[in-house]
C-alpha cells in the first residue's frame, strides 16, 4: 500500500530527526559523478546494488525508484546543481513507518583536484521505533552507500570518465 509523506524542504537535510551522513573518494570528477546520479537516472541500477529500478518522472523533476525486497518510492528532484549537488525528496512509499525522506548528494573536488569526495545525508523522520531502527542500519546502510560509490567509480573509471 502506497502512502504520501510528509513533504519537507532542503533544510530538513540538517534539522531531520535521524540524519545519517557517510562519505567516500572517487577518482571522476564532479562533473561525471553529477551526471551519473543526476542526469543517467535509469543507470543507477548498474552500480547501486539496492536499487532495482531508476527513471525519471515529470520531465526530469522527479523519479521512480524501487529497491531490492519491493520498496518503492516516488520521488521529487529538491535540488539539481551540476557538479555540486543532487538532492531528491519521497513523497510515496510503500516503506512502513516513514514519514519523511530527503537525501543530498553532495560533490566537493578533492584538495589535489584528481577527484570527488562524496556526501550523501540520508534525513528521516518516522516514530521512535522506526527511528530507532534506522540508527540502529546506520552501518549497513554505510557499507551499501560505500560499495555503491566504489561501483560507480569502478564504472566511471571503465567509461573513461574519470
Amino acid at each position: 500500500m502506497t502512502r504520501r509523506l510528509r513533504p519537507v524542504g532542503m533544510g530538513f537535510a540538517d534539522d531531520a530527526p535521524v540524519r545519517l551522513v557517510f562519505g567516500a573518494r572517487v577518482s571522476a570528477g564532479p562533473a561525471a559523478v553529477y551526471r551519473a546520479l543526476a542526469e543517467e537516472v535509469t543507470g543507477w541500477p548498474d552500480w547501486f546494488g539496492a536499487v532495482t529500478l531508476a527513471r525519471p518522472t515529470r520531465g526530469g523533476a522527479g523519479r521512480e525508484v524501487r529497491l531490492a525486497g519491493g520498496v518503492r518510492f516516488q520521488e521529487t528532484v529538491m535540488a539539481a546543481d551540476p557538479g555540486l549537488r543532487y538532492a531528491y525528496r519521497v513523497d510515496e512509499t510503500n516503506a512502513p513507518g516513514l514519514r519523511a525522506l530527503l537525501e543530498e548528494w553532495r560533490l566537493m573536488p578533492t584538495a589535489d583536484s584528481s577527484g570527488t569526495l562524496v556526501r550523501w545525508t540520508f534525513a528521516a523522520d518516522g516514530p521512535a521505533v522506526f527511528r530507532l531502527a534506522l540508527t540502529a542500519a546506520r552501518p549497513a546502510l554505510g557499507h551499501s552507500f560505500r560499495t555503491a560509490v566504489r561501483a560507480l567509480d569502478a564504472r566511471l573509471a571503465a567509461a573513461g570518465r574519470v
